[in-house]
């Protein structure tokens, strides 16, 4: 029995990576509730431990010349037929045979094996999903609900972007977390992002999601070994899942044009990307330092004649030509949008007509101050009024 106690958790270690000393501890825990299930009075002096690669049970018990507390005292003449050279006062470990067991304190035992293998398994799984958090994980769809649409998809561990690995558990791709428009059904492969794992009393839960930014960037560091590798950075994503997602990248080397290396050779790998995402529109930015240079750039593909920014702020004015108006701004304000999004700025977008009739930015520039503020009186000033 032993011998296959012990196989049976080198197995467990080497298959579901549950090590072999955690369900020692578990199996320890549960042979002395077992025991003190069958035993009334003291047994505080039960212990369990690995003997010559075996796993015991002993009672501890003092050697004494008189017996008289038989749970915690043992007759030095049967002290010494387990140890030969016991004296008075020795502590004597006295075998429990675990056959022994009733079938209650059996059943008892059982229980806190099997809970503690379960509750091994969640902490390993756990462990391991957390490592794939903002990752993105190729999964199947399990089940689609029919009330809410929420999908469960059945995901496992292994490098990022697949599906393999010898842990597995189910992540909840909720019907917000979808891009409108795609459908799936049971068994199809998809690629989601994982936002989340938690912990929950059923095992670990993993939120993915289809509508996050961060697949974007998953997806081109996929396409793109520039970004993989850190020579073309992601500075920012605004994204309308499912419509338009603006990009913006630079590069720290000078001869490396980072919109054109995630463009790809004839656009092949944004269209990729495109491809994944079912169509949804990509605009690759360049990003600047310089926020005038890179708003101007955000309201891509308008035309942008000026930026103005207010000091100080995160308020910025935009002069296009009058043809580009509706462009700059998109289709229910969808490129304004994104662009404020993307760069962080407060965008307020005019046309160039109306910006001279405005004279927007030449003879009256943004105050900085509120208009409703009365400058603080120089002594001149004062004297002035004096005289």
């Amino acid at each position: 029995m032993n011998a296959e106690i012990m196989g049976a958790l080198e197995q467990l270690e080497r298959e579901k990576g549950i090590p072999k000393d955690y369900m020692l501890e578990k199996i320890s825990a549960a042979l002395l509730a077992a025991y003190k299930k069958d035993h009334t009075g003291y047994t505080e002096n039960v212990m369990v431990s690995v003997v010559d690669g075996e796993l015991k049970m002993f009672v501890q018990k003092e050697a004494v010349e008189e017996l008289m507390f038989p749970d915690t005292e043992i007759s030095l003449d049967n002290a010494r037929k387990l140890v030969p050279d016991a004296v008075e006062g020795d502590i004597i470990n006295v075998e429990v045979d675990a056959r022994q067991f009733g079938r209650i304190a059996a059943k008892t035992a059982k229980d806190v094996i099997i809970q503690g293998i379960r509750e091994a398994e969640h902490t390993v799984i756990f462990d391991k999903f957390t490592s794939k958090s903002h990752e993105m994980i190729t999964g199947t769809v399990l089940r689609i609900e029919p009330d809410s649409g929420d999908m469960l998809i059945r995901i496992a561990t292994g490098a990022a972007g697949t599906g393999n690995g010898t842990d597995k558990t189910n992540a909840l791709l909720a019907a917000g977390e979808q891009v409108r428009g795609e459908s799936y059904t049971e068994g199809d492969s998809i690629r989601v992002y994982v936002v989340d794992v938690r912990r929950s009393s059923h095992g670990p839960q993993v939120i993915v999601s289809r509508t996050h930014p961060g697949l974007v960037k998953r997806l081109f560091e996929r396409e793109v070994p520039e970004i993989a590798d850190g020579t073309v950075e992601v500075k920012s994503i605004a994204r309308e899942a499912g419509n338009r997602t603006k990009l913006a990248v630079w590069s720290s080397d000078p001869d490396v044009d980072a919109v054109g290396t995630c463009v790809g050779p004839r656009g092949g790998r944004v269209g990729a990307v495109v491809d994944e995402l079912g169509g949804e529109k990509m605009d690759i930015i360049q990003y600047s330092e310089d926020p005038a240079e890179f708003v101007a750039a955000a309201l891509s593909p308008a035309d942008v004649v000026e930026v103005l920014v207010q000091p100080g702020t995160k308020n910025c004015r935009v002069v296009v030509p009058d043809d580009q108006l509706s462009l700059a701004i998109g289709k229910e304000g969808q490129n304004a949008r994104l662009a404020a999004r993307l760069t962080g700025y407060k965008i307020d977008i005019k046309a160039e007509s109306d910006a001279d009739a405005l004279n927007f930015g030449k003879e009256e520039p943004l105050p900085e101050e509120p208009e409703d503020v009365i400058p603080e009186e120089t002594p001149e000033t004062e004297a002035e009024i004096t005289e």
